[in-house]
Order: structure tokens, then sequence, then C-alpha cells
């Protein structure tokens, strides 16, 4: 599962990012790292961007970068 997944009001913890190194030091140096809160807040009309809050900010991101986050939710964490 990935953020992109998530409904506005949803939320999950990251699990990992997949994708080129350019990005996923990018979404590291934003303050997406294993085991952070993330929340979707909102996306466009078409659905990209998607705003999400991740450690007390919002951040707009790419819906194909946030098809490389990939999360694990409150059911996911206790079933693991």
């Amino acid at each position: 599962m990935s953020i992109s997944d998530l409904r506005p009001g949803e939320e999950g913890f990251i699990d990992r990012i997949i994708g080129n190194e350019k990005l996923s030091k990018r979404l590291l140096a934003l303050g997406c790292i294993e085991g952070t809160k993330v929340s979707v807040k909102t996306s466009a009309p078409f659905g990209d961007p998607i705003i999400i809050k991740v450690r007390g900010f919002d951040l707009a991101i790419r819906k194909k970068d946030a098809q490389n986050i990939k999360i694990k939710t409150n059911l996911q964490m206790k079933t693991a």
C-alpha cells in the first residue's frame, strides 16, 4: 500500500521509499523516514498533486512520487 492509496483524512506510517536514489534522498530530506506518521489532507481535483501532513507540516507531492512511498496502516502494524 502506498500514500496514493489513502483517502483524505486517512493515515499510516511510512514503511519504505522505493524508486530512484534522487527521489529517495529528496523525500528523506523532507522528513519522510521509516516509521513516521503521515496523513493525506487533500488532493487536487484530478488527483495530482496530493497534500500530505508529515512531521507537523504540509507537503505537496506528485501522485507518481506518492506511489513510491510505501506505508503501513494501524491495522497492518497490529497484525505484524
